[in-house]
């Protein structure tokens, strides 16, 4: 997830999950004994309170002739002009707002900061929130999250109580939220077409940042308000604007995978090759592969400049699809001319596609590719016993391409050795690819595997014209150890397998990655079965 996703998301989750919201029918345990705070509620609250939150005003009035106390606040610090104001009693509110008779009581706060201006126009209660302003209620007063009762009430949808308050003078601009949000944004996010043109005919920024760089039309876009995008779009708002981590609305729309709003932007002049990121590597369509986000990223793909496949320092789309394991975007990605062999990604730790799939274990990413001619290492071989895909190291070997050698040779010897317990799944298709047995007759490997692999493995060679370090190596094992060797290993290879060893050298190991060039010699098909080992097998 992108950062500017993550932004706004701790936006929403954290700053609206209030305290008093949260405690409201929970259950806490204090030993044995459970307590619903729901109830502690009603309990702490006064009866003047419990009066106003029912607006039974008779009795209000009866017990404020009677002498009650209206300032006993509750444990939420609620006091009755909150409880009158979230229940728009507004009968009750006028009540206590003239027995209360100044600024102070009217504007006294919850222990989240909240008046009761804001709890009113959280609500979108009209007459309650008029009847607060007309008797001095501060109409830009903050709560502890530094909201106004203008961005509470746009929460609450209600444009009428959006219009009261910018009636009388509540500020369509700047933040308005402990993030940097302001109205515009809190809008957007609502999807509130009405109550954002709203805004914007009273002046409202619109291209006013929050504190990641985030502007209402990236909210927009993120959240997937076509509708909202649109008139912001109307409005001249910018389209290529950027987060403070370089994200873009085109880029965080296709990710969350909004159709509507990634054509809108589009249309509407929104740049698919402005880089997202410091790296200058993550464009639009990266976001859709990795995402999975097909309808999208085959918009995108025609439109993004193809320096991003195999350019230097940047990093091809197909990576994205691979880290996303999104088999229908690489698809349509190579499908389209994509290249299932593109630059290194060494930022990710990758030299090729297909060793991410592999080192990822998305073996079916690693078939696509491969049925693509995508280029295999010799690391590639060791990702897959390192990873225990048997199947996909087969599929490997199929391939044509280069075995084990050189410099990735040293890594695979080594991991055979713990996998020789399982030889049997890899080791005969890797000598019948033609894979030189010499290779792993090395003196460690001799002292370390088990007696049928190295019986097996001496199968595959002129066991009688060795290298002197292999000969030398064998017969120390077989003197320390109770290893005993097949008895036709102290004869003299016959002449048929001497003749095996010689037309398989001459065929090369592309040639015998499968059975079907070997199955093609103008030969008896008994012969066939010997030169692929049927009776070692």
């Amino acid at each position: 997830m992108h950062l500017s996703a993550i932004a706004t998301w701790l936006h929403f989750g954290i700053s609206h999950c209030h305290f008093g919201t949260f405690l409201e029918g929970s259950v806490f345990f204090s030993g044995a004994v459970p307590m619903n705070f729901g109830e502690a509620y009603r309990d702490t609250c006064s009866v003047v309170g419990i009066a106003a939150r029912e607006d039974n005003h008779k009795v209000l009035e009866k017990l404020i002739k009677q002498g009650r106390r209206i300032n006993i606040a509750d444990n939420r610090g609620w006091m009755p002009t909150h409880e009158a104001a979230y229940s728009d009693a507004h009968k009750s509110l006028r009540l206590l707002i003239k027995a209360g008779n100044s600024s102070s009581y009217l504007n006294s706060k919850t222990f989240e900061g909240q008046t009761a201006l804001h709890l009113a126009a959280s609500r979108g209660n009209v007459r309650s929130s008029e009847i607060l302003l007309k008797a001095g209620a501060q109409v830009n007063e903050t709560t502890n999250e530094l909201e106004t009762p203008l961005f509470l009430a746009v929460g609450s949808g209600n444009t009428d109580t959006v219009n009261l308050l910018i009636e009388h003078g509540a500020n369509v601009n700047g933040s308005h939220s402990l993030c940097g949000w302001n109205s515009l944004h809190q809008a957007a996010f609502q999807g509130a077409t009405d109550i954002m043109k709203t805004l914007l005919e009273k002046g409202a920024n619109k291209e006013f940042q929050d504190d990641y760089g985030i502007t209402p039309l990236f909210i927009s876009a993120q959240y997937g308000k076509c509708e909202c995008l649109t008139v912001l779009v109307a409005h001249g708002a910018d389209v290529n604007c950027q987060a403070k981590d370089k994200a873009t609305p085109l880029f965080i729309a296709s990710q969350e995978g909004h159709v509507q709003c990634v054509e809108v932007l589009l249309s509407s002049g929104a740049d698919p090759n402005l880089y997202c990121n410091e790296e200058e590597w993550q464009l639009p369509i990266h976001a859709a592969a990795q995402m999975g986000r097909t309808t999208i990223l085959e918009k995108l793909i025609p439109i993004t400049n193809r320096i991003c496949d195999t350019g230097i320092g940047k990093v091809s789309p197909v990576y994205s699809a691979v880290l996303g394991d999104q088999e229908d975007c690489l698809k349509i990605l190579l499908r389209e001319g994509y290249s299932p062999n593109a630059q290194e990604c060494m930022m990710f730790g990758y030299t090729s596609p297909l060793s991410t799939a592999i080192a990822r274990v998305s073996p079916n990413m690693a078939y696509v590719l491969l049925e693509s001619k995508a280029f295999v290492s010799g690391s590639d071989y060791s990702s897959c016993l390192r990873q225990g895909h048997m199947c996909l190291f087969h599929a490997l070997l199929k391939q044509g391409c280069p075995l084990p050698s050189e410099k990735h040779l040293e890594e695979f010897i080594q991991l055979t050795l713990h996998e020789d317990s399982r030889y049997k799944e890899w080791l005969p298709h890797l000598l019948l690819a033609g894979f030189n047995p010499l290779h792993l007759l090395s003196d460690r490997w001799i002292q370390s595997v088990s007696y049928d692999v190295l019986n097996f493995i001496l199968g595959f060679t002129d066991w009688k014209r060795l290298p002197t370090a292999v000969k030398n190596s064998l017969s120390y094992r077989a003197e320390s150890s109770t290893w005993v060797q097949d008895k036709y290993y102290d004869s003299l290879p016959g002449l048929a397998h001497l003749c095996r060893l010689k037309i398989r050298v001459l065929l090369k190991s592309e040639r015998l990655r499968t059975d079907k060039y070997i199955r093609q010699l103008p030969l008896p098909s008994c012969l066939h079965d010997f030169l692929l080992y049927s009776d070692a097998l």
